[in-house]
């Protein structure tokens, strides 16, 4: 007896598909990220390349993988398999990188610790009374006076909790030490959140990301608004957008740029695949393109002035120069602005919407991230995966091993392994070296022209010229010289600018850094090494499209003016014999009425 395959599915309306790639495409990295490289790299003038890379890379890229997507109707790796068999392997290396990702869960974890501890009468991040303190903690602001430049050696209540409370650090990646039960439960409830989000597939994920990806956009206006209303807000926002020109000459402001690109936007790991597989194959995915990416980049923009109106009001309150308060990743999300909102009015209600907006940023990003390794997988191996209660079961299982995988991130040396997995796994290095092949694949291998086809035979809408330059000449040149630079400004990673890590730990997070990059490559030898045929026939058979992919208008009317040529040609040739074969039967009617008549 034959198993039933069950139907991938569709988005139900264009809202869910819209809704699910900006919760994903708009994270924490738009709001701890976005604002530090902006004040760090010239302010405003860090807008210069952003934009460059933006439209050279995210937006051509993004239309990419979605259309990609949309028209195979398939997920990370066999959307890859059916336009460009030899390019399996960028499909494969994204969902490598996906799977390092989920080592972000902690950050979800980290976040539901802050938001229960907001609900204190006290903020334990806003005294020095507690039993992790040490004596040199300090508290600087509306109600002491110290004197900060005198105390060389103190650390603030805010850097206390996150270190010693929260983290429990040890002095090293050697150090494990003993699990923080607190976080652990932690970890164990923000993944079950993420199964049942995505545990019906596409039908749960379209009613969850309704709420997860509208919500955090009134946090955000309301923390906005709190924050311009603080005073010293207008020295933070002009110290985040201050122009200074002389920083375009620095490669490294170019090179943050596009890391800050390809990140945000979630370019080169799949995840834009699968959700536009999810898609009708008439949806406008050349407009959606467009709207998401402007959506995503003013979210950015805005979250600085969110950001850094707080962050002026708190230096402002410390009697400090606002680049000492300010900065970036965890030290902003759980260091700064949690001392921060400490210091306004009503510090608990201003810490749960924070702390609840940055939970609902994270989560769908996480969750969109889990549905797209869920579904790749899935579409490779369907008449497994794809039965009743299948998915639900292997969605389970997959879970179960990111968590306990994760639990050497929840000990004292937690931490060091989590900015190993950040630093190497998860590298701008690795998405930079994908999106070279994928844009050489699809701008020489399957085609610029073609993939234009395919679009406007989906929307309607036949792609700028743009396009075609960026996937065929732009985006791969930019991106192999931005490679290129990474790899040549290559620094070792230590932690808090102090700690180093050892030889192993360097070697460990190489080996994770290669294992994304290699597969590219060896998968394509693998696949010239057990086709049949000689080397060429493997070659234009490897690079070959999918003969199954659905025909565009184009290619229906070539193939039909080819067949009505055909069918004219044998016509021809029809009447050609008929009128040959008449002569010869007349003359042959004639000869034998002759012998008759004799």
């Amino acid at each position: 007896m034959t198993r039933k395959i069950e139907e991938r599915g569709h988005w139900k309306s264009k809202r869910e598909f819209l809704l699910a790639v900006a919760g994903n495409v708009v994270g924490m990295g738009n709001v701890w990220r976005f604002p530090y490289l902006c004040y760090r790299n010239g302010g405003g003038v860090f807008l210069v390349p952003y934009l460059v890379f933006v439209v050279t890379c995210g937006i051509p890229l993004f239309l990419l993988e979605t259309a990609m997507g949309q028209y195979t109707q398939e997920g990370g790796i066999t959307s890859w398999r059916r336009i460009c068999p030899l390019a399996e392997g960028i499909g494969c290396a994204g969902q490598l990188i996906q799977l390092y990702s989920m080592c972000y869960m902690m950050i979800l974890a980290w976040a539901l610790f802050y938001l229960v501890f907001s609900f204190s009468s006290q903020l334990p991040w806003a005294s020095c009374n507690n039993t992790w303190n040490t004596d040199y903690c300090d508290l600087v602001g509306r109600n002491l006076t110290l004197n900060w430049t005198q105390q060389t050696n103190s650390t603030s209540a805010a850097t206390e909790f996150w270190e010693r409370r929260v983290l429990s650090i040890s002095r090293g990646i050697e150090e494990v030490g003993k699990v923080n039960w607190e976080i652990l439960l932690c970890l164990i409830a923000v993944w079950i959140i993420c199964y049942f989000c995505i545990w019906k597939g596409v039908k749960s994920t379209g009613k969850v990301v309704y709420f997860t990806a509208t919500f955090p956009y009134v946090m955000l206006l309301v923390l906005l608004i709190r924050g311009m209303t603080l005073p010293g807000a207008l020295q933070g926002v002009v110290f985040y957008l201050y122009p200074d020109p002389e920083r375009l000459l620095d490669p490294q402001v170019w090179m943050e740029a596009a890391a800050q690109v390809f990140f945000s936007y979630s370019i080169c790991v799949g995840v834009l695949n699968v959700l536009g597989s999810y898609n009708t194959y008439n949806n406008n995915c050349y407009r959606d393109c467009f709207m998401l990416c402007l959506l995503n980049s003013c979210t950015s923009l805005v979250a600085g002035f969110a950001v850094f109106s707080v962050l002026g009001f708190m230096a402002q309150e410390h009697g400090r120069p606002i680049e000492e308060v300010a900065e970036s990743g965890p030290g902003l999300a759980f260091i700064a602005y949690p001392q921060a909102v400490a210091m306004i009015p009503l510090p608990q209600l201003w810490a749960v919407c924070f702390f609840f907006m940055v939970i609902l940023l994270c989560v769908d990003t996480q969750f969109v991230a889990i549905e797209g390794i869920i579904t790749s997988v899935t579409d490779v191996f369907p008449r497994v995966l794809r039965g009743a209660g299948r998915r639900e079961l292997f969605l389970l299982l997959f879970c179960l091993f990111c968590f306990f995988s994760q639990l050497i991130t929840v000990t004292e040396g937690g931490m060091y392994w989590f900015q190993l997995l950040d630093y190497y796994a998860c590298s701008g290095s690795c998405v930079l070296f994908l999106a070279i092949f994928e844009s050489l694949a699809i701008g020489w291998i399957f085609g610029a022209d073609r993939l234009c086809d395919a679009i406007e035979d989906m929307t309607g809408f036949y792609p700028n010229f743009i396009f075609k330059l960026c996937w065929k000449y732009l985006t791969p040149s930019i991106s192999l010289v931005m490679f290129i630079y990474s790899l040549v400004n290559f620094e070792l990673l230590t932690f808090n600018r102090w700690y180093v890590y050892p030889d192993w730990a360097y070697g460990l997070g190489w080996l994770m850094a290669l294992s994304s990059i290699l597969i590219v490559p060896g998968l394509a030898l693998g696949r010239l090494w057990t086709a049949e045929g000689s080397l060429k026939q493997r070659w234009l058979h490897l690079c070959s499209p999918d003969a199954n992919l659905h025909q565009t208008r184009k290619q229906r009317a070539k193939i039909q003016e080819v067949t009505s040529s055909v069918e004219m040609e044998n016509l021809v040739n029809t009447d050609t014999q008929k009128s040959n074969e008449f002569p010869t039967a007349h003359k042959q009617l004639e000869s034998n009425m002759g012998n008759l008549l004799e």
